[in-house]
């Protein structure tokens, strides 16, 4: 019976201090918030619901690829309060240990092969088909940039578990090849050419189709970048990608896609930071909206930085 008490009361002591941090009175002036493209309209909901409790307190978003909006912490020194990208591993190669201390993994996507009603061969694409559909010279197709975009690198690991899946040896050459005047920095800025009928299919993340009402294509498990059970058959795929320095290259393998949260050292307004992170974590709160928006939640999960997370945050995470 001791034991039950003492366990209810530490669940009772976690409860409280989510809310506490969540709703603490401390929490004024501007927050700043670095986000992916991607997370662009669940992060609109949660801001909104945050601002609630907040009033007084002034949100500021810039959306970028995550590899730029990284850049923009590590190079350009821009003040951030939190960010939040698409690959936790942006994070821990292009920020820690010099400009941040920790990463939270909070939520997972899958690639998909989006289009309209006015794409060509809307009507004949499939699961089957859609690599030779795309090869085809009258159906354009975009995608973001690797060097800035997640989805930019995870459409070229695509593309060559395609290659492998489907046994067509050429296929990577052929598609990467293909259409590079519509290669934009991040994968939302395709949207608008999808609209105005310049393309007719964008390598994008699933939740994004979800979440404007776009058709697509589900990817194989052996190709989507989404199940962990195919960790291996991934990793066996990679694409080279720009470093920290100037002609530095890093190397990045498949393997199933996972977004990261971290605040970084500079961050102008820790408090309001800390309080916005774990609104993001909490099941009730940015959780909920993440996952009504096509992105399943992780939390908890492992991480290689747990001794390094503020002991506020530690309950989102598992311990390496």
């Amino acid at each position: 019976m001791k034991k039950i008490i003492i366990l209810l009361a530490l669940i009772s002591l976690t409860n409280c201090s989510k809310e506490n941090i969540q709703n603490s009175d401390t929490i004024s002036g501007r927050v700043i918030i670095f986000h992916a493209g991607s997370l662009s309209l669940p992060f609109k909901e949660i801001i909104e619901e945050f601002n609630v409790l907040h009033p007084d307190l002034e949100i500021l978003t810039e959306i970028a690829g995550s590899r730029a909006c990284a850049r923009k912490i590590s190079e350009l020194n821009k003040p951030c309060d939190v960010f939040a990208s698409a690959d936790y591993t942006v994070i821990n190669n292009l920020l820690i240990p010099e400009h941040a201390e920790w990463n939270i993994k909070f939520v997972t996507n899958e690639m998909a092969i989006v289009f309209h009603d006015e794409s060509k061969y809307s009507d004949e694409i499939t699961a089957d088909n859609w690599y030779q559909i795309l090869q085809k010279d009258d159906a354009v197709f975009a995608r973001s940039n690797p060097d800035a975009d997640p989805c930019g690198y995870r459409t070229v690991l695509t593309i060559k578990l395609a290659e492998k899946y489907y046994g067509q040896t050429d296929l990577s050459e052929i598609l990467l090849e293909k259409n590079l005047e519509y290669i934009r920095p991040k994968e939302t800025d395709l949207l608008a050419l999808l609209e105005v009928n310049e393309i007719d299919y964008i390598f994008l993340y699933k939740s994004v189709a979800l979440q404007h009402g776009l058709r697509f294509i589900n990817l194989p498990d052996q190709v989507n970048l989404r199940t962990p059970q195919f960790a291996d058959l991934y990793s066996t795929v990679s694409v080279d990608l720009s470093g920290t320095k100037p002609g530095e290259i890093i190397t990045k393998f498949g393997e199933p896609m996972v977004y990261g949260i971290t605040i970084p050292k500079s961050s102008p307004n820790q408090d309001a930071a800390l309080a916005f992170v774990s609104f993001v974590l909490s099941t009730e709160n940015g959780m909920k909206i993440l996952e009504e928006n096509g992105q399943p939640g992780i939390v908890p999960a492992v991480s290689e930085t747990y001794d390094s997370i503020p002991e506020a945050l530690k309950h989102y995470v598992l311990g390496y």
